[in-house]
């Protein structure tokens, strides 16, 4: 199979799961590239990765998941040779259940998605109330009338001409809901694909719930901005 897809892996401190990770998304069909954002990691997340196979980026501080996917897709492009590829977005902390993200990449490689987005069919015991996921859920059903099973989801995958459609990225946490929302209201098509993967689960100390409260305020923010726009659409 002729490569036509590379893969962004965002990551921060994730030395203990980078590897396998980065050795799975090598095997997937047609990708030939693995980039990975090294996003101001403390620990050995760039050193392990690049051993692993990948070609790492590093931010010398914490920038946040949506600069690092447009500096992971930006080093795509200067990398890319020929037609650009398609992107896939994974996490890092997937591990070997990264192998079934090539049911992502399908729909993209046919044609018959400009989108794909992951429905985790094993699903962990998370620490949280599902707060995020629904104001993320009905952010979006209010925006475009799509019902997204799991919105929040950040292995997708995508054309280049997709992703250049959904830029400038919404900041920090609030990307996957602005992703669906701006790509959806332009038109592109969008497919929600079940996926046999499997992530760390958030705990519920305080770490956790600071992190939760930041996703809130980052889809909260992202939210906002596209109902101003859309009012302001509407009243003129």
């Amino acid at each position: 199979m002729t490569p036509d897809t590379a893969v962004v892996i965002p990551a921060k401190d994730e030395a203990a799961r980078i590897g396998p990770t980065v050795v799975a998304a090598l095997a997937l069909p047609g990708v030939d590239l693995v980039v990975v954002v090294d996003d101001g990691s403390r620990d050995d997340t760039g050193r392990v990765a690049r051993a692993a196979g990948a070609r790492v980026v590093r931010h010398s501080r914490n920038r946040g998941k949506s600069t690092a996917m447009e500096t992971g897709a930006e080093a795509v492009r200067l990398l890319d040779t020929a037609a650009p590829r398609h992107l896939l977005f994974l996490d890092a902390d997937l591990g070997s259940s990264a192998a079934t993200a090539a049911a992502l990449i399908e729909p993209v490689r046919a044609g018959t998605a400009d989108m794909t987005t992951a429905v985790f069919v094993n699903r962990v015991k998370l620490g949280g109330l599902g707060m995020v996921v629904g104001l993320s859920r009905e952010g979006v059903k209010r925006a475009t009338g799509f019902e997204a099973a799991q919105p929040l989801n950040g292995q997708r995958c995508l054309t280049r001409d997709a992703f250049e459609a959904a830029r400038p990225l919404a900041h920090g946490w609030g990307v996957e809901t602005a992703m669906l929302i701006d790509l959806l209201r332009k038109g592109f098509r969008v497919v929600e694909v079940e996926v046999e993967m499997a992530h760390r689960a958030t705990g519920t100390d305080w770490k956790a719930q600071l992190h939760r409260a930041r996703q809130l305020r980052d889809v909260a923010r992202a939210l906002v901005a596209r109902e101003s726009l859309m009012r302001g659409a509407a009243s003129k």
